[in-house]
């Protein structure tokens, strides 16, 4: 991971952490918090998101961040900690 990377890593589990497994958010909340011109990251915080110990749903089923489909929500794996 680069330190770009790390940064956007540690804004995601700082945003998931304080939602908890039960709340999700928007990988788009992560980006914003990194820049005011948050939209070209996007792919980025998809990408290391997709590594951390996070769930991603849209419409509420369980997706892979890596596979296309618009839209998707992220919370706390409450897998994680099982397999950790």
């Amino acid at each position: 991971m680069t330190p770009e990377d790390d940064r956007i890593a540690e804004t995601l589990m700082a945003l998931a952490r304080a939602r908890g497994t039960d709340k999700t958010f928007c990988p788009s909340e992560a980006a914003r918090r990194l820049s005011d011109d948050w939209r070209p990251l996007m792919e980025d915080v998809r990408r290391v998101a997709a590594t951390l110990p996070l769930r991603a749903t849209r419409g509420g089923a369980q997706v892979d961040l890596r596979d296309p489909g618009g839209p998707v929500r992220l919370s706390l794996d409450p897998d994680a900690r099982s397999r950790a």
